[in-house]
């Protein structure tokens, strides 16, 4: 079988010398096993056309060559390129997985298998992976995968002689008949079988090396790899609680449905004290009230009142209602900071300890509902803190697609913390019925949303990756370091937004156009939401800062059902001046347009038909 013999350029290969290649994925530990197979006779080569060096030595009479650690092969990167194109050139494979992570690393060995290249595997680690309770059945492994499996601990030298004895016993895998059936349909165009299954995947450059166009079956075949995937975990690793530590266990508990939840709700109740509480009522209460609007705000007024009129127009823009010396800088300073810092050090504890990816494995199916993975849990926890800030963390999602759902519910159904007090302080006194209402249709909402953009946008949503680390007491210094890196970060990016907001909101009221926008609002809130004219100002309050119209809506006399009406609403209507332009700034010009006009007719439908129904 002919596979990419002339692509190692400068690299020695001996007159009749076989090629062992070792792959696998990062930090697996196959350069413990190059060592032994080489010893001390090993050189380094500079892969041609690339910045890659190869290690390469001599087993015997053969030749023994290491690739980088890639997750796949493919050409996304360098060193993808190198790997794919020295697996190419292989005669066998010796590819080297993880036991603790082999949902992970099997993916690469069946893309490997599927080459048709000879393969033997040693599953490494076994170890580690029986102090986290997990056996393998090396015996079934072997079986389903078609080539010799051995169990290994390298850095102990178990079961490296065993590899080596078993070294030439490599052999073809098991390949599924259907995409076998597509791969020997292209022999006769390309010649070597593994070459057609990376045209088959889409690769440009193997496609390109042979004349023809790549071609589109990547989503198709990488989809049905991992269900493959899945079905060999499920048969031949198991579970157990045989000398396993108490920190083994609990990362588990938080897997399960059933002890998940109640720890995740335990968690956000902590990081609801932590962020609603001590941060966003406690700290931010003094930051805000005591230090920026007590001392900051009129001394700033003081100092640049002595040179310019407030009433002027250059001074409402900078020291005015929404100055961008007094309102933007308390906001930024007094409110944002203090939250922002909060959260993200509640997210690095969550992210250091290994709850995080625990907690995005947990709630993935929901996810998947609404056309999105687990990861989406990271910026609707954010959310809850500041959605301006979630919404930036969006980048985080695997496709464009993913992004614009999130922001989507993100803008609608997530109600900021700054908001969220004055809501929950005004939904405990209007009686527990209303509350679960409440609670009913932000949960509808979000549902609804998420279906809808799952089923009217184009492509799929990607499939959640991601490693389980152990669970572990956080760094301190990991912490600290993670809360200021991101804080600063954020920040460094929001605060011209913030002060282009404020600059559009104090031009909107120097111009009257603020009181026209609200008088053209007043005949909506009466006509659906069956609300007095006056909650008008409330709502475009809400679009300065969210907290600022819930606040409007408090100082009003509201029944039980307006309340909440008027509560329903502003939590679904446009979110604050900043976000809005985060959000245009994120995910372009019209489509973030298209996502801010559709939350004002979300706003005032869902809000009069809940008007209808409790009135």
């Amino acid at each position: 079988m002919h596979h990419c013999h002339n692509c190692l350029g400068n690299i020695p290969i001996p007159e009749g010398a076989r090629k062992i290649v070792l792959a696998g994925n990062p930090n697996v530990g196959k350069s413990v096993f190059f060592n032994a197979l080489t010893g001390m006779y090993v050189d380094v080569s500079n892969f041609p056309g690339t910045t890659v060096d190869i290690s390469h030595g001599r087993y015997g009479r053969d030749i023994v060559l290491d690739t980088p650690g890639v997750y796949g092969i493919s050409s996304f990167n360098d060193e993808e390129i190198v790997a794919r194109d020295v697996i190419l050139s292989a005669d066998l494979i010796l590819n080297v997985v993880d036991a603790v992570h082999l949902e992970r690393d099997l993916f690469l060995t069946l893309q490997v298998i599927d080459t048709g290249i000879p393969t033997i595997v040693a599953v490494n680690m076994t170890d580690e992976a029986a102090q986290q309770g997990l056996k393998v059945d090396i015996d079934l492994l072997e079986h389903l995968l078609g080539v010799p499996v051995i169990p290994t601990v390298a850095v102990k030298g178990q079961g490296v002689e065993e590899v080596k004895k078993r070294l030439f016993e490599a052999r073809t895998g098991n390949i599924p008949p259907d995409l076998k059936k597509e791969l020997e349909s292209m022999l006769n165009r390309i010649g070597s079988w593994a070459e057609a299954l990376l045209v088959l995947e889409g690769d440009p450059h193997v496609a390109e090396r042979h004349g023809i166009e790549p071609g589109d079956k990547r989503e198709e075949i990488y989809h049905q790899r991992r269900d493959r995937v899945n079905d060999i975990i499920g048969h031949t690793v198991a579970e157990t609680n045989e000398g396993t530590s108490f920190r083994t266990k609990l990362g588990r508990y938080m897997l399960r449905p059933i002890t998940g939840v109640p720890i995740f709700v335990f968690v956000l109740y902590l990081m609801y004290y932590l962020i609603g509480v001590i941060v966003a009522q406690d700290i931010v209460g003094f930051t805000e009230e005591n230090v920026m609007q007590g001392m900051y705000e009129p001394a700033i007024r003081s100092l640049i009142g002595a040179f310019i009129s407030e009433e002027s127009v250059l001074g409402t823009i900078l020291i005015g209602e929404f100055g961008l010396l007094t309102l933007t800088v308390t906001y930024i300073l007094g409110l944002l900071l203090p939250l922002v810092v909060g959260f993200y050090f509640a997210l690095s504890i969550m992210e250091d300890s290994g709850y995080l990816p625990r907690l995005a494995t947990l709630v993935d199916r929901v996810m998947t509902s609404i056309g999105l993975n687990g990861r989406a849990i990271i910026p609707v926890i954010l959310g809850f803190g500041c959605v301006t800030m979630a919404t930036i963390t969006t980048r985080i999602l695997g496709t464009k697609r993913e992004r614009t759902i999130a922001t989507a519910v993100l803008g609608l159904a997530i109600p900021c913390s700054a908001q969220l007090g004055v809501i929950a302080g005004m939904l405990a006194g209007i009686g527990p019925q209303y509350i679960a209402v409440y609670i009913v249709v932000m949960l509808a909402v979000l549902g609804l949303v998420g279906k809808i953009l799952n089923k009217v946008l184009p492509g799929e949503s990607s499939d959640l990756l991601i490693d389980l680390p152990p669970i572990r007491l956080p760094r301190g210094e990991n912490v600290l370091k993670k809360t200021v890196t991101k804080s600063y970060a954020f920040l460094l990016e929001a605060t011209p937004l913030f002060m282009l907001g404020a600059l559009i909101i104090s031009v909107l009221q120097i111009s009257g156009l603020l009181e026209g926008i609200q008088l053209a609002l007043a005949p909506l809130t009466e006509g659906i939401l069956y609300l007095p004219r006056e909650t008008a100002t409330a709502f475009i309050m809400g679009m300065i800062r969210r907290d600022f119209g819930a606040a409007g809506l408090s100082d009003m006399d509201l029944t039980p059902a307006q309340t909440l009406v008027s509560l329903v609403t502003i939590t679904l209507f446009v979110p604050c001046i900043a976000s809005v332009i985060v959000m245009l700034k994120e995910r372009g010009t019209k489509e973030g347009a298209l996502i801010w006009v559709s939350s004002w007719i979300f706003a005032f439908v869902i809000g009069g038909i809940v008007a209808r129904i409790v009135m």
